[in-house]
């Protein structure tokens, strides 16, 4: 039944899927969610979807489950949880092939950071403005271009990539390393130029992220905020007093832009990236 939904949904280009027992399939299309005329999603239908795609046992599983797996038309990140009594499951469609730069509409100075050999390139806005697709996007560019060791640190593995001229490892958080500061700081003794983070979620991973990037490593990372001014401001808030004029000043030396991000709706009924791009000149 799940597998069907999951058909549809792709068939229908929606980006979520949102599952509850006891009611209908909610599509979100274009960034508006709509209800689907189709059969009620039952518990033991979304048990046998976390049992055959997770390995999970719901019935003995009350809280929740976060995991991604690959589905034959697309790639799924699942998070499986209880309401009221009910089972119910949020999942996001990812599209199997890594996007190109040029077909995202990114401005130029986007697609300029992807010939970056070291510093830190930030990539912000709300949640669901399509951050990780962009950043899968850079990280291809690379893939393509250049014979570079990329080490990704995601949670879960979003878009999985094909080697080209780059050697990637992608690194799951939770099952491949116990956080993102313990993986961040054990990629930099696994020989990395390029370091991919998919979220700076505390100071701690945020020092050593801007510590790669002044080793001279090329640090790509996202963080939430609504502009990429408001980035800056965000990655020093976190520390402490004491410790943000330190930060400002490893910033200063490391920081060579942010991409801030939304979607917004277009001429043609969809939606498209609009950018805000902070540069860093000498």
């Amino acid at each position: 039944m799940i597998n069907g939904i999951i058909k549809q949904a792709v068939a229908q280009n929606a980006s979520d899927i949102h599952l509850t027992a006891g009611s209908a399939p909610v599509y979100r299309i274009n960034g508006v969610l709509q209800k689907q005329e189709l059969p009620l999603v039952t518990e033991a239908c979304l048990w046998q979807f976390a049992k055959e795609q997770a390995n999970a046992d719901l019935k003995e599983n009350t809280g929740e489950l976060d995991f991604a797996c690959d589905f034959k038309i697309c790639r799924l990140r699942v998070n499986i949880y209880r309401h009221s009594g009910k089972t119910a499951a949020a999942i996001r469609l990812i599209k199997n092939e890594v996007p190109a730069l040029k077909a995202l509409n990114v401005p130029l100075a986007v697609e300029d950071f992807a010939g970056l050999r070291s510093g830190l390139v930030l990539l912000t806005g709300p949640t669901g403005s399509g951050k990780s697709t962009t950043l899968a996007a850079l990280v291809e560019q690379i893939n393509q271009n250049r014979a570079v060791h990329i080490i990704t640190l995601e949670d879960p593995v979003e878009y999985k990539f094909t080697e080209l001229q780059a050697l990637i490892h992608q690194r799951e958080i939770g099952g491949d390393t116990g956080s993102f500061a313990a993986g961040l700081r054990a990629a930099l003794r696994e020989d990395p130029d390029v370091i991919m983070v998919g979220e700076l979620r505390d100071a701690e991973t945020i020092a050593i992220a801007v510590t790669a990037a002044e080793t001279g490593h090329l640090v790509l990372a996202t963080l939430h905020t609504r502009d990429a001014v408001s980035a800056l401001a965000r990655m020093v808030d976190v520390f402490p007093a004491d410790k943000q004029q330190q930060i400002r000043m490893q910033l200063a030396e490391t920081l060579q832009g942010v991409i801030a991000q939304q979607l917004v709706p277009d001429n043609n009924g969809g939606r498209t990236a609009a950018f805000e791009v902070l540069t860093v000149p000498p």
